[in-house]
């Protein structure tokens, strides 16, 4: 367990409500909550390594402007709320170096639609948060930055690769951060650090201005103490976005609509294939607590199969990897980051430049890609991922025809330890195994505590629902955090 002393100075267990409504009353301003904030920041965040870039000047000037659209009765209920934001979206003038080497020392010129909208709410941003270095990777150890520690027990990691986002949020760093799921980079870390983190449809956030790892899966979130929290932050980052060819165009939805709905009736699927070998005990005890809450709240339980599970991991590696090497071959020196200081002629160049610019885990993601994308092996790995691809995605729409929503573990295990995984990349592709479905098959799903380890872990749960079931799963996921406690608790001493 943490020492008493792991933190010293914390701002009260705000939730982005919470905020809001100190605001909006004027029991505080934006300055006082951001000073709050960075405060709490500057004494904690060098035992955590969550944080990696910060600007207080530029923070402060955004809680002032924030401050003025409150004293005008112009602002929103996200208005002068802080933000921290995943090292993966680009935001004018702040560093976007998605925890590379190779973008170091690159200042964004424009900012992420998703970034934009948001500040165009009035949210005030923090700063930027630790991740996998360009989110390859399940436990924030492959930053350029140095690892992230888990908040609850520090020789663990927090996840990944928004675990410095989720690191903040469990630690009271941020009441609220944006994060980015490719695999199940939203859901696996909030699952690690006790906390609520949404990966909605695929199309429904603009990718535009988030730096591209697998185009096809990536997909931005909101990361938070409550669902309450993550429908409240859905409400304006989600929007139609001409810039992004993969947004989908649809009517303005209230994401808060279902919170207070009854959940009496509703058909929750087990997914069998989710509950076998390499589940963890404690993880599968604390998916049948939230089992329990459900039934107490009128749900339905019934026995589903996704029988295509266990090619999911090959699909989404083959698939992701693929789509990295096409993606990260725009790093080449020429244009902007890090140029090799050595070379005799231009070949000499690229290959200096990648070499020195990239990490291990990046260099291997984009050397699986192009093998799997060359002649020869195109049709008999990538063609073939994307075939069963299509049958994992198949598999979630007939088992949606048998219940309203999904329930599953996040991950078959809570966090492993620091430097677990190291020495065998391919154990840390296969704790993917209960998320990265979702993003072949472009599903929402909503990670939420669900209990503790003996050793004091969190452990979380995964609602998975159909295409634009978002605030359905809020609602869910809120009825389960009204009759229950667990995304309450906080990894310091109170």
């Amino acid at each position: 367990m943490l020492p008493e002393s792991y933190i010293t100075t914390m701002p009260k267990n705000y939730t982005l409500k919470q905020c809001s409504d100190l605001l909006q009353s004027k029991q505080a301003s934006a300055v006082e909550l951001a000073q709050e904030y960075l405060a709490a920041i500057e004494s904690e965040n060098a035992s955590l390594n969550a944080y990696i870039t910060l600007d207080k000047e530029r923070t402060i000037a955004e809680a002032k402007t924030a401050d003025a659209r409150l004293a005008q009765g112009s602002a929103n209920i996200l208005t002068g709320v802080p933000i921290a934001y995943k090292d993966i979206f680009c935001q004018q003038g702040w560093r976007s170096a998605c925890s590379s080497k190779m973008l170091d020392t690159f200042t964004a010129p424009y900012t992420a639609t998703v970034v934009q909208n948001l500040l165009d709410a009035g949210m005030v941003t923090l700063g930027r948060t630790n991740m996998d270095e360009f989110a390859m990777g399940s436990t924030t150890e492959s930053s350029y930055y140095g690892i992230t520690h888990n908040p609850w027990q520090l020789n663990h990691v927090p996840g990944g690769s928004s675990g410095g986002s989720a690191a903040a949020v469990a630690a009271r760093l941020a009441p609220v951060a944006l994060g980015s799921d490719t695999g199940g980079s939203i859901r696996q870390p909030a699952s690690h650090c006790g906390i609520t983190g949404l990966k909605p449809t695929y199309g429904v956030v603009s990718r535009f201005g988030m730096v591209a790892y697998a185009s096809s899966f990536d997909q931005a979130g909101p990361m938070a103490q409550t669902a309450e929290d993550c429908a409240l932050l859905m409400n304006s980052m989600a929007s139609f976005d001409e810039r992004d060819s993969t947004s989908i165009e649809r009517n303005k939805e209230d994401y808060t609509r279902d919170l207070n709905q009854s959940l009496q009736g509703l058909k929750v699927g087990l997914p069998r294939e989710f509950f076998g070998e390499g589940l963890d005990a404690q993880v599968h005890s604390s998916i049948d607590s939230v089992v329990e809450v459900l039934k107490k709240l009128g749900a339905e339980i019934v026995d589903i199969t996704l029988p295509h599970t266990e090619l999911s991991i090959p699909a989404y590696y083959v698939l992701a990897s693929a789509e990295a090497s096409t993606n990260l071959s725009r790093y080449d020196g020429v244009r902007y980051g890090h140029r090799a200081a050595e070379f005799d002629n231009l070949d000499e160049m690229y290959s200096n430049t990648r070499a020195e610019g990239f990490g291990s885990e990046v260099k291997r993601r984009i050397m699986i890609g192009t093998y799997v994308l060359s002649h020869g092996y195109y049709d008999a790995y990538y063609l073939k991922a994307q075939k069963l691809r299509r049958m994992v995605a198949n598999d979630f729409q007939a088992a949606l025809k048998q219940c309203d929503i999904i329930l599953a573990p996040v991950a078959p295990t809570a966090a492993p330890l620091l430097d677990s995984h190291n020495s065998d990349p391919v154990e840390m592709y296969l704790s993917d195994i209960y998320t990265v479905s979702l993003n072949l098959a472009g599903l929402p799903g909503i990670s939420l505590p669900a209990g503790f380890t003996t050793s004091g872990l969190p452990v979380g749960a995964q609602l998975i629902g159909n295409y634009f079931a978002e605030s359905r799963l809020l609602g869910i996921a809120h009825q389960i955090q009204q009759h229950s406690d667990w995304h309450t608790k906080t990894p310091f001493v109170q």
